[in-house]
Protein backbone atom coordinates (compact mmCIF):
# COMPACT_ATOMS: atom_id res chain seq x y z
CA UNK A 1 0.00 0.00 0.00
CA UNK A 2 1.36 3.52 -0.88
CA UNK A 3 0.11 6.72 0.18
CA UNK A 4 0.96 10.02 -1.77
CA UNK A 5 0.11 13.08 -2.24
CA UNK A 6 -0.08 15.65 -5.18
CA UNK A 7 1.69 19.35 -4.18
CA UNK A 8 -0.81 20.90 -6.53
CA UNK A 9 0.95 24.45 -6.61
CA UNK A 10 4.39 23.09 -7.62
CA UNK A 11 2.16 20.73 -10.15
CA UNK A 12 0.56 23.83 -11.63
CA UNK A 13 3.48 26.07 -11.59
CA UNK A 14 4.78 23.11 -14.13
CA UNK A 15 1.39 22.95 -16.21
CA UNK A 16 1.46 26.84 -16.57
CA UNK A 17 5.48 26.68 -17.63
CA UNK A 18 4.97 23.52 -20.13
CA UNK A 19 1.62 24.81 -21.65
CA UNK A 20 3.44 28.33 -22.29
CA UNK A 21 6.14 26.68 -23.98
CA UNK A 22 3.80 24.75 -25.95
CA UNK A 23 2.42 28.23 -27.09
CA UNK A 24 5.80 29.87 -27.80
CA UNK A 25 6.67 26.55 -29.75
CA UNK A 26 3.51 26.84 -31.64
CA UNK A 27 3.67 30.28 -32.59
CA UNK A 28 7.16 30.03 -33.94
CA UNK A 29 6.24 27.18 -35.82
CA UNK A 30 3.85 29.04 -37.11
CA UNK A 31 5.25 32.30 -38.12
CA UNK A 32 8.69 30.81 -39.15
CA UNK A 33 8.15 27.02 -39.50
CA UNK A 34 10.89 26.44 -37.07
CA UNK A 35 10.74 23.60 -34.80
CA UNK A 36 11.35 23.10 -31.56
CA UNK A 37 14.50 20.99 -30.62
CA UNK A 38 14.76 20.24 -27.14
CA UNK A 39 13.25 21.38 -23.66
CA UNK A 40 14.14 21.84 -20.40
CA UNK A 41 12.16 23.09 -17.24
CA UNK A 42 14.14 24.34 -14.60
CA UNK A 43 13.58 24.91 -10.85
CA UNK A 44 13.52 29.06 -12.17
CA UNK A 45 13.25 29.01 -15.81
CA UNK A 46 12.49 27.13 -19.13
CA UNK A 47 15.30 26.87 -21.48
CA UNK A 48 14.00 25.38 -24.94
CA UNK A 49 15.80 25.12 -28.55
CA UNK A 50 14.69 26.37 -31.87
CA UNK A 51 16.32 24.88 -34.92
CA UNK A 52 16.71 28.32 -36.56
CA UNK A 53 18.42 31.81 -35.61
CA UNK A 54 15.71 34.59 -34.16
CA UNK A 55 15.99 37.98 -33.85
CA UNK A 56 14.87 40.30 -30.90
CA UNK A 57 12.23 41.37 -32.72
CA UNK A 58 10.90 38.15 -34.08
CA UNK A 59 11.04 36.96 -30.28
CA UNK A 60 9.54 39.69 -29.52
CA UNK A 61 6.54 39.66 -32.04
CA UNK A 62 6.47 35.58 -30.83
CA UNK A 63 5.50 36.84 -27.42
CA UNK A 64 3.18 39.39 -28.09
CA UNK A 65 0.85 36.87 -29.63
CA UNK A 66 1.57 34.01 -27.11
CA UNK A 67 0.06 36.65 -24.48
CA UNK A 68 -2.66 37.48 -26.82
CA UNK A 69 -3.39 33.25 -27.01
CA UNK A 70 -3.06 33.44 -23.19
CA UNK A 71 -5.14 36.87 -23.07
CA UNK A 72 -7.92 34.73 -25.48
CA UNK A 73 -8.21 31.69 -22.85
CA UNK A 74 -8.94 29.37 -25.34
CA UNK A 75 -9.70 26.01 -24.47
CA UNK A 76 -6.91 23.10 -24.44
CA UNK A 77 -7.94 19.83 -25.69
CA UNK A 78 -6.24 16.70 -25.06
CA UNK A 79 -7.18 13.60 -27.38
CA UNK A 80 -5.94 10.28 -28.36
CA UNK A 81 -6.76 9.58 -32.37
CA UNK A 82 -6.96 6.86 -33.97
CA UNK A 83 -3.93 5.49 -36.24
CA UNK A 84 -6.38 6.58 -39.05
CA UNK A 85 -7.13 10.05 -37.64
CA UNK A 86 -3.27 10.39 -36.61
CA UNK A 87 -2.71 9.81 -40.24
CA UNK A 88 -4.70 13.05 -41.19
CA UNK A 89 -3.29 15.28 -38.66
CA UNK A 90 -0.59 18.22 -38.58
CA UNK A 91 1.03 18.35 -34.99
CA UNK A 92 4.28 18.87 -33.97
CA UNK A 93 6.69 15.90 -33.08
CA UNK A 94 10.29 15.38 -32.35
CA UNK A 95 9.31 11.80 -32.97
CA UNK A 96 7.80 9.39 -35.83
CA UNK A 97 4.48 8.43 -33.58
CA UNK A 98 2.18 5.37 -34.71
CA UNK A 99 0.28 4.48 -32.19
CA UNK A 100 -1.31 5.64 -28.61
CA UNK A 101 -0.90 9.07 -29.12
CA UNK A 102 -2.14 11.93 -27.45
CA UNK A 103 -2.18 15.31 -28.83
CA UNK A 104 -2.46 18.51 -27.12
CA UNK A 105 -4.42 21.17 -28.99
CA UNK A 106 -3.97 24.69 -28.39
CA UNK A 107 -7.10 25.92 -30.70
CA UNK A 108 -5.16 27.27 -34.24
CA UNK A 109 -2.13 28.03 -31.84
CA UNK A 110 -0.74 24.20 -31.61
CA UNK A 111 -1.69 20.67 -31.97
CA UNK A 112 1.59 19.08 -30.48
CA UNK A 113 2.51 15.23 -29.34
CA UNK A 114 2.78 15.15 -25.63
CA UNK A 115 2.08 12.80 -23.19
CA UNK A 116 3.02 15.68 -19.86
CA UNK A 117 -0.02 17.36 -18.20
CA UNK A 118 -1.29 21.03 -18.90
CA UNK A 119 -3.46 23.64 -17.68
CA UNK A 120 -7.35 23.84 -19.02
CA UNK A 121 -7.09 27.14 -20.46
CA UNK A 122 -4.83 29.31 -22.31
CA UNK A 123 -5.63 31.98 -19.27
CA UNK A 124 -4.31 29.87 -16.70
CA UNK A 125 -0.56 30.16 -18.32
CA UNK A 126 -0.38 34.02 -16.68
CA UNK A 127 1.69 36.14 -18.33
CA UNK A 128 4.31 34.54 -20.69
CA UNK A 129 7.98 36.22 -20.66
CA UNK A 130 10.82 35.11 -23.03
CA UNK A 131 13.65 36.55 -20.85
CA UNK A 132 16.86 35.95 -23.36
CA UNK A 133 17.94 34.21 -25.99
CA UNK A 134 21.22 32.86 -27.15
CA UNK A 135 22.68 31.40 -30.51
CA UNK A 136 22.78 27.76 -30.23
CA UNK A 137 23.80 24.50 -32.13
CA UNK A 138 22.76 27.12 -35.64
CA UNK A 139 19.87 28.09 -34.14
CA UNK A 140 18.61 29.55 -30.41
CA UNK A 141 18.19 28.62 -26.80
CA UNK A 142 15.35 30.80 -25.69
CA UNK A 143 14.77 31.07 -21.48
CA UNK A 144 11.22 32.00 -20.58
CA UNK A 145 8.84 31.51 -17.38
CA UNK A 146 5.21 32.23 -17.28
CA UNK A 147 2.73 32.68 -14.29
CA UNK A 148 3.76 33.41 -11.08
CA UNK A 149 7.22 32.68 -11.90
CA UNK A 150 7.22 35.75 -14.31
CA UNK A 151 5.61 38.13 -11.57
CA UNK A 152 8.51 37.26 -9.31
CA UNK A 153 11.12 37.92 -12.46
CA UNK A 154 9.13 41.13 -13.22
CA UNK A 155 9.09 42.48 -9.06
CA UNK A 156 12.92 41.59 -8.61
CA UNK A 157 13.67 43.42 -11.85
CA UNK A 158 11.53 46.21 -10.38
CA UNK A 159 13.57 46.08 -7.43
CA UNK A 160 16.78 46.52 -9.00
CA UNK A 161 15.63 49.23 -10.95
CA UNK A 162 14.52 51.00 -8.05
CA UNK A 163 17.93 50.43 -6.54
CA UNK A 164 19.92 51.59 -9.00
CA UNK A 165 17.76 54.95 -9.51
CA UNK A 166 18.51 55.59 -6.46
CA UNK A 167 21.59 55.36 -6.55
CA UNK A 168 21.95 57.62 -9.36
CA UNK A 169 19.71 59.98 -7.97
CA UNK A 170 17.72 59.95 -11.09
CA UNK A 171 14.07 58.73 -10.96
CA UNK A 172 12.87 55.35 -12.84
CA UNK A 173 10.24 57.14 -14.79
CA UNK A 174 11.25 59.58 -17.35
Amino acid sequence: VVSCKIDFDDRFDKMQQHTAEHIISGVIHSLYGYDNVGFHLGADVVTFDINHPMTREELDRVEELANKAVFDNIKIESMFPTPEELGGMVYRSKLDLTENVRIVKIGDVDSCACCAPHVNYTGEVGLIKCLDFMSHRGGVRITMCAGKRALLDYREKYRNIREISAMLCEPQHT
